[in-house]
C-alpha cells in the first residue's frame, strides 16, 4: 500500500516539477514572440498576458503517458489517444496564433473522439447494455465532445482549470488507488491521472491570480480530451459512472446551465460570452484568486464525497444527491456574489 501511494505521489509531483520548468521556458520563449491574449468585451482580464502555455502542460503530460505506457505494456491501448490528443495541440495551438474556422475546430473534436471510442472494449458500455451498443457510444461520444468543449469554455479566469484539473484527475488517481488497494479497482489509469494533476499543479505557478501565461487552447482543448478519456474509461470501462460524474461536476453544471439558459434566451451560444457563474462573481468584483479559492474549495468537497463513496462510507446515491446539492448552492453562491461596493467582499 505504502509503495502504491509513494509512486503515485511521485510520479504527480515530478510531473509538476518538470511542467513548472518548463512552463517557465515556454513564457520566455512566446513572449519573445509575441504570443499574446489580449483583452476584449467578453474578457474577464484587464491586461494582456502571453498564452499558448497548454504546449508545455500536454508535452509533459503525453510525454509521462508514453513513458508509463512503455514501462506497463499498455501503448496499444491509448497510443491513438495521445496521437489525437497531440493533433489537437496542433490544431489549437495554430487557432492560438492565428484564427482556425470554428467548423474545422469541431470537426476535430468530434473525429478525435470518435476515433478514442473505438480503443474501448466492446463491452465497455456506458449505460451497461441498457441501450443498443451504437446508441451507448453515441450518448458517451456527445458527452465527451461537450466536456472538451465546456472544458475550453470554463478557462477565464486565472487559476479556474488548474484547480479543476488538480481535482479531477488528483481525485480520480486517489479513487482508482483505494479501489485497487482494497482489491476490487483496476489501477492501470492512476499514474496517467497522477500525471495529469501533476501538471496541471506545476502550471498552476505561473497561472494563479495574477497570471503570468495562459493555457490557450492549445492547452484546454487537449486537456479537456485527456481528462474525457480518463472520466470516460472510468465511467466504461472500470464502471464507476458516478466517480466520473461527481468529480466535474461543478465544471459539467457551470457550463450545461449556462449554455441552456443562454440557448432559452435566443442567444448563438457558440459564441464568447461572459454569463457563467464564475464570471459574474468576478464581474461582482470578487478576484479571479477568490473565485478560483471557493472553486477550488467546493471541488475539495465533491472529491472527499466520492472518495466517501469509494470507501462506502456513504451509498452512490445520496452521495450524488449530496454533490448536486452543494454545487447547486456553490452556483447561486456565485452568481449572487455581493459586489463589492457593499463592503463584504
Amino acid at each position: 500500500m505504502a509503495t502504491t501511494v509513494l509512486v503515485t505521489l511521485g510520479v504527480g509531483l515530478l510531473a509538476g516539477l518538470i511542467t513548472w520548468a518548463l512552463a517557465r521556458m515556454t513564457l520566455k520563449l512566446l513572449s519573445a514572440h509575441d504570443v499574446v491574449d489580449r483583452p476584449n468585451e467578453r474578457s474577464s482580464h484587464e491586461q494582456p498576458a502571453t498564452t499558448g502555455g497548454g504546449i508545455a502542460v500536454i508535452g509533459v503530460a503525453l510525454s509521462g503517458w508514453t513513458f508509463l505506457a512503455l514501462i506497463t505494456g499498455t501503448l496499444a491501448e491509448i497510443w491513438g489517444i495521445m496521437v489525437a490528443a497531440l493533433v489537437l495541440t496542433v490544431i489549437s495551438f495554430i487557432d492560438d496564433i492565428r484564427h482556425v474556422p470554428l467548423l474545422l475546430r469541431f470537426a476535430g473534436h468530434i473525429i478525435a473522439v470518435a476515433f478514442g471510442l473505438t480503443l474501448l472494449p466492446d463491452t465497455a458500455l456506458l449505460f451497461g447494455g441498457l441501450l443498443p451498443s451504437w446508441a451507448d457510444r453515441l450518448v458517451t461520444g456527445v458527452a465527451w465532445v461537450w466536456f472538451i468543449n465546456l472544458f475550453n469554455f470554463m478557462d477565464g479566469i486565472d487559476g479556474i482549470t488548474g484547480v479543476e484539473t488538480i481535482a479531477v484527475a488528483g481525485g480520480l488517481a486517489t479513487a482508482l488507488s483505494l479501489m485497487a488497494l482494497s482489491g476490487g479497482g483496476d489501477w492501470s489509469m492512476t499514474l496517467p491521472a497522477a500525471v495529469l494533476a501533476g501538471a496541471a499543479a506545476g502550471f498552476l505557478m505561473l497561472n494563479w491570480h495574477p497570471a503570468r501565461l495562459f493555457l490557450g487552447d492549445a492547452g484546454s482543448i487537449p486537456l479537456g480530451y485527456l481528462l474525457g478519456w480518463l472520466l470516460v474509461w472510468t465511467a466504461c470501462v472500470a464502471g464507476l459512472w458516478w466517480l466520473a460524474l461527481a468529480l466535474p461536476l461543478y465544471y459539467w453544471a457551470d457550463a450545461t446551465t449556462t449554455l441552456l439558459a443562454r440557448g432559452a434566451r435566443g442567444e448563438k451560444i457558440w459564441r464568447a460570452h461572459r454569463r457563467h457563474a464564475y464570471q459574474v462573481a468576478v464581474q461582482a468584483g470578487a478576484s479571479h484568486a477568490t473565485v478560483a479559492g471557493f472553486i477550488a474549495l467546493v471541488n475539495v468537497a465533491l472529491v472527499l464525497l466520492a472518495l466517501l463513496a469509494v470507501a462506502g462510507v456513504i451509498p452512490v446515491w445520496p452521495m450524488i444527491a449530496l454533490a448536486v446539492a452543494l454545487t447547486s448552492i456553490a452556483l447561486w453562491r456565485l452568481r449572487h456574489w455581493p459586489d463589492k461596493q457593499s463592503g463584504l467582499n
